[in-house]
């Protein structure tokens, strides 16, 4: 990642040159200033008189400016202008002293196109507490953009942890700020500089950029931070919930998680209704055909089938593929029987002593599309016991999803737990994209 800062900004150069024009006529001047108003911030006499090289020079490179000279003639007039700027600076004794020669670095520093002299000039100018407190922010945000430019990750931590808990309006910081930490082999931090920039952007009730998510997803995957990566892509999709964002999400949380054919089943009914299917049949078909497995056309024949079946029509899997023709041949020849068992199945589960019963009832329901029976026999399933009672409460929120009862779903995926916590949050996700 590079640095984004190139010029100065129009307020920042407003107070450099002001800085910067340090009249040299005389240091009776000064001592007459000095004299009218004792607590004024004023030159040292040593500062005058070593400034007054540097002074002449950044005089002659304004005229040269305003007459269009271009960036050849420029430089040319600063050959000895980083000599002078030394013997400026190591005679700084008042803070008045040290803006100037901040102000100084800050200009030459760009002509010259030289990061470090720019850097200084920053950090002078900071150092030396006349900069305006409106300014403030700014000016660290200059500081930690050129610190980062020269490698000085160290500094740029330091320059730009205020910025972005300032909520700084260029969106670069908190990239800046992160990378700053990575370069240095501090990837969590990293990460927790992100959250705190996402943080503040959202107290502030402004957009989060969507490169902020990008960043922490690569800075998580590579160093394979697991609990990171799977938050940072929950976070994408709930602020972009585009198909392609939801995928990548679904992958994340299977990849770091230890998930069986159960949790798969719940992931693939995710990218069912978010969307996630819907991308580049090379980046889903596997994804189909972990769906397919997870369902099982013994087990859930009418599911395997609809899923086979848009998979087919999406142009990502082929009727003729063994795979696709033996779980559709076999889902075919159980639906008829599965679904006449099904009244009998519903009584034996009503009467049934524990959560068993009524927890197959509910999956058999949920797979044919019926959420509102389903939902009752989850219910029935968590209040009877003897069940995996979190991924009851994962389906129950499918249930009550698949009726738009958002506030219901919202509240249940909140409570799974165990194993399938971020496949849990990751519904939530999804509620919360489809309520808003």
């Amino acid at each position: 990642m590079r640095a984004t800062f190139g010029l100065i900004g129009k307020t920042a150069m407003a107070l450099v040159l002001s800085a910067g024009a340090l009249s040299v006529t005389s240091t009776a001047a000064f001592a007459k200033e000095k004299e009218a108003k004792a607590e004024k911030a004023s030159y040292s006499k040593e500062f005058v008189a070593a400034a007054g090289p540097i002074q002449k020079t950044v005089t002659a490179l304004d005229e040269a400016k305003k007459k269009g000279a271009d960036a050849a003639a420029q430089k040319a007039l600063l050959a000895n202008a980083p000599a002078e700027l030394a013997a400026a600076e190591a005679a700084v004794k008042t803070p008045l002293d040290r803006m100037a020669a901040g102000g100084w670095a800050v200009s030459i520093g760009g002509v010259l196109n030289d990061i470090a002299m720019r850097q200084r000039g920053i950090q002078n100018m900071l150092d030396s507490g006349q900069v305006p407190a409106a300014n403030v922010t700014e000016y660290q945000f200059y500081l930690g953009n050129f610190a980062y430019s020269n490698k000085d990750y160290a500094t740029a931590v330091k320059a730009l942890t205020p910025v972005v808990q300032a909520n700084f309006k260029d969106e670069t910081a908190a990239e800046l700020l992160a990378d700053s930490y990575a370069q240095q082999g501090q990837n969590a931090e990293a990460l927790t500089a992100l959250k705190m920039a996402l943080d503040a952007r959202k107290a502030a009730g402004a957009e989060v950029p969507e490169g902020w998510f990008k960043r922490a997803n690569l800075i998580a995957y590579k160093n394979k931070l697991g609990p990171q990566a799977i938050e940072w892509s929950t976070l994408m999709v709930e602020n972009n919930p585009t198909p392609l964002n939801w995928l990548g999400a679904g992958q994340l949380v299977r990849e770091f998680s230890q998930f069986t054919n159960q949790e798969s089943l719940d992931l693939g009914r995710l990218l069912l209704r978010s969307g996630g299917f819907q991308n580049d049949p090379k980046y889903v078909e596997r994804e189909y055909v972990e769906y397919i497995e997870a369902a099982d056309p013994r087990r859930l024949p009418g599911e395997v089938l609809k899923v086979a079946n848009m998979g087919v029509q999406a142009g990502v899997l082929k009727a003729a593929d063994p795979f696709v023709a033996d779980a559709t041949a076999q889902a075919k020849g159980r639906i008829a029987a599965d679904k006449a068992s099904l009244p009998a199945l519903d009584k034996e589960a009503r009467a049934a002593k524990d959560g068993k019963s009524p927890m197959a009832m509910a999956d058999a329901y949920l797979s044919y599309d019926e959420a509102a029976k389903a939902e009752e026999f989850y219910k029935m399933a968590l209040e009877k016991g003897g069940i995996d009672k979190d991924r009851a409460l994962t389906r129950l929120g499918i249930a009550q999803l698949d009726q738009d009862k958002f506030d219901d779903a919202k509240a249940t995926f909140a409570q799974v737990g165990g194993v399938r916590a971020t496949l849990g949050r990751l519904w939530l996700a999804f509620a919360n994209t489809q309520s808003k």
